[in-house]
């Protein structure tokens, strides 16, 4: 009764905002109980590359479940992002089933793009706040071997005759060019600020960061000369090149032409399979069914741009983030900004004036890898996880968005601080 009358006096109080005021704690916070992610394994070569998006799908659920301690009956929506299968909501809706959801639990799919895994997180988080349910599960999860965000056709002519409808066709290895070239980013600022993600990244990977965030997966493997299966439980990372350097990536060729010579295959994201899970309820909630809470989800929102810009969408989203609860970049204490390509990723560090000893402490998605539904909500997860590490406190996250958008998110740890 005590909390929940300090809940309403706060929120009848009138606040100045700022730091302490997205740091305090109230019963109606919307706060997260587990943040948990799979291995990212390489496209079309790695460990889930013979293993279905329903398949990743239920053995996350299956994860979730055994690692979260709450009865699954309690869970009351899941929300999948996913960009490449437009048969998401139909394996949402089965693999909860099979995993141990009861059909008194619903579920669905989403698709912003590469935000779509920060989207489903917004989007439980809201129905929470407002509620429609007490208790969420958000995932995002994507397998790149099976599946692909390319247009299959033009737009329309009467799309066509507009220039900015048109740019939404624009390849993202284009839009990476647009980026370099409008903006002066060099290949040589693009080949360090790279090199630097696979350093930081293998160095996690060897000192065993990752462990905490990551749940083990087993599934079947298909050996491809021999047509052997086998059965495998992964637990690390696959994209990280150890030994990746600037000299390294200087060699090699340029990947977009001829939009442009400044992006290739070691300063732009990799083609990953992967997915990550966000279980989310009120304080009150949570601490009535003795769940340990990681974090309080403060907010998240979206901004647009030009699409043949696309990249820099987190120097928009950002700002925007900062100014609905009062905070400056300086408040922020670890970043996670989705490194799609090295230009973008350049371009909002500068711009943003990031100090870059705090953003993408492990390595980003140059290092690690893309799963385009999957990685905003794998930034959660790795951002929190650092954030226990450090013992600090605000993490910020954010996306571009092809089509040209930028999101962004907000969270304070709770864990260990």
């Amino acid at each position: 009764m005590t909390e929940r009358l300090k809940s309403i006096v706060s929120q009848m109080t009138p606040s100045t905002g700022g730091l302490s005021a997205i740091t305090t704690k109230n019963a109606d916070d919307v706060v997260i109980t587990l943040a948990q992610r799979t291995p990212l394994t390489k496209a079309h070569k790695g460990g889930f590359k013979d293993t279905q998006l329903d398949a990743l799908m239920v053995k996350t659920l299956k994860q979730v479940i055994a690692k979260s301690n709450l009865d699954p009956a309690l869970v009351e929506d899941i929300c999948c992002g996913n960009v490449s299968d437009a048969k998401a909501a139909y394996y949402v809706r089965a693999a909860m089933l099979a995993a141990g959801f009861p059909n008194t639990t619903a579920g669905s799919s989403l698709n912003r793009f590469c935000s779509s895994g920060l989207k489903a997180v917004q989007d439980i988080a809201n129905q929470i706040a407002v509620g429609s349910i007490e208790i969420g599960l958000a995932m995002g999860a994507e397998s790149m071997t099976q599946g692909g965000d390319r247009l299959e056709r033009p737009f329309v002519d009467e799309i066509l005759a507009n220039q900015e409808a048109c740019d939404c066709m624009q390849p993202m290895g284009q839009t990476s060019e647009n980026v370099g070239k409008d903006f002066d980013i060099s290949r040589e600022r693009q080949d360090k600020f790279a090199a630097e993600s696979y350093r930081r990244a293998e160095m996690a990977q060897k000192a065993g960061w990752f462990d905490d965030e990551i749940m083990p997966i087993t599934t079947t493997i298909k050996d491809p000369k021999t047509g052997e299966q086998k059965t495998v439980t992964l637990t690390k990372d696959e994209g990280i090149r150890y030994g990746t350097t600037f000299e390294s990536l200087q060699k090699l060729k340029p990947a977009f032409l001829p939009h442009g010579d400044r992006s290739h295959a070691g300063n732009s994201s990799q083609l990953t399979d992967g997915a990550a899970a966000v279980l989310m309820m009120k304080r009150s909630t949570a601490e009535k069914l003795g769940q340990p809470i990681l974090a309080k989800y403060v907010g998240a929102t979206v901004a647009g741009l030009p699409p043949r810009i696309m990249g820099i969408g987190p120097s928009i989203a950002i700002p925007k983030l900062l100014s609905k609860f009062n905070v400056t970049v300086d408040d922020i204490d670890v970043v996670e900004l989705n490194e799609a390509f090295a230009s973008m990723a350049v371009y909002c560090l500068e711009t943003l004036k990031i100090d870059h000893q705090k953003l993408n402490v492990r390595g980003g998605a140059i290092a690690l890898g893309h799963p385009l539904g999957c990685t905003g909500a794998r930034q959660i997860v790795t951002g929190l996880s650092e954030c226990r590490r450090q013992k600090k406190k605000v993490l910020l996250t954010s996306m571009c968005i092809g089509t040209g958008m930028g999101m962004a998110g907000l969270f304070v740890n709770e864990m260990n601080v």
